[in-house]
């Protein structure tokens, strides 16, 4: 290993993978559904925010369609 590195020779090189990038976003969830993905998360070992994200993801690849019925 050397004991400096000149760093004005090497050249800037965009991120391969720009589309992948997350987004932050702020979003309100009701304490019921982040407890069922705390609960989730604590029995799987991965975060509760990447297991909603893993969750929406998927409904986005299948293609999934809400279906509410609205009663009065």
């Amino acid at each position: 290993m050397k004991k400096e590195y000149d760093f004005k020779k090497m050249k800037e090189i965009k991120n391969p993978y720009p589309a992948k990038k997350k987004k932050a976003v702020g979003i309100n969830l009701s304490p019921a559904v982040i407890d069922y993905f705390k609960k989730l998360a604590d029995e799987s070992g991965v975060s509760y925010q990447k297991l909603i994200d893993l969750y929406l993801l998927d409904c986005v690849k299948s293609k999934k369609k809400l279906s509410m019925k609205w009663t009065a």
